[in-house]
């Protein structure tokens, strides 16, 4: 390195240097010289003397350079020349060097610095647009969901609406089919002939008025859904006693308490 900063400084220009100052430039450089000429054949003459067990020259180069470097760190810097004209000669030159290496660095630094302000200007455009996708996407997800519950209620009211108008078309039916069955096999009675009256005495008589079984189940079952506090009938003149005698046997009706003319659906639940 010594070798290298003496010949740097022997380049430098002859104008800017007194003839003392280059005279003792150019002994200190020939001294150099001789020195380097002393270790190179030092190295030469070493090199023969190395032995061909790879193992062993590692160790020895380890140990060579070991020592090599204890002997930088114990010595002490030293100038390279005591001539403060040549001193302030290379000084000037390094700090040309130096200014000239800060300046590129200063170029790239510059450089960088365009580049990720432009970088940052594109990543916050970038941001800004993001923000309007996700408040645009905000508004839409609440007015979906919004619609969602809105379509929602219709559809439980349509389905509702559906459900009761099934509900009211199968008992349509069920009235329907009792309706039928009830006309099959309880016919409304006919008024008997005068021959039989006289045989039948314990008969009840039968009157135009009398209703059908179907209509007295009607009557019973509005009364229950009506006025369920009070679900019972009055038995009249149009309930025929055979019907009534087979709701209560059946268990179809039960009978008041304190009233047998009344009668009322039997709780099924």
């Amino acid at each position: 390195m010594k070798v290298i900063n003496l010949i740097n400084m022997a380049e430098l220009p002859a104008v800017q240097l007194s003839e003392d100052a280059q005279s003792e430039l150019l002994e200190m450089c020939e001294q150099q010289f001789i020195h380097l000429e002393q270790l190179q054949n030092e190295i030469i003459l070493c090199e023969s003397d190395f032995c061909k067990n790879l193992q062993e020259q590692s160790v020895n180069r380890l140990m060579a350079t070991e020592a090599e470097v204890k002997q930088w760190l114990a010595e002490e810097p030293k100038l390279l020349a005591t001539n403060s004209e040549i001193l302030l000669q290379a000084g000037k030159e390094e700090m040309l060097k130096l200014c000239s290496e800060l300046e590129m660095i200063l170029s790239c630094c510059e450089a960088k610095r365009d580049k990720l302000k432009e970088t940052k200007e594109l990543e916050q455009k970038w941001l800004e647009e993001k923000k309007r996708v996700l408040i645009a996407a905000k508004d839409h997800a609440e007015q979906l969901k919004m619609e969602s519950e809105k379509s929602s209620k219709y559809n439980v009211l349509q389905d509702t609406k559906a459900k009761v108008q099934k509900m009211k078309e199968y008992q349509d039916k069920l009235m329907e089919s009792l309706g039928d069955i009830l006309e099959k096999h309880v016919p409304l009675p006919q008024s008997e002939s005068s021959s039989s009256r006289k045989k039948k005495n314990t008969v009840a008589e039968i009157t135009d008025d009398i209703i059908s079984l179907s209509e007295i189940l009607e009557i019973l079952m509005n009364k229950v859904l009506n006025t369920p506090h009070d679900p019972y009938v009055l038995i009249d003149d149009t309930f025929w006693p055979p019907y009534v005698e087979m709701l209560l046997r059946y268990g179809i009706a039960v009978r008041h308490q304190e009233n047998n003319l009344k009668i009322r659906l039997e709780t099924f639940f």
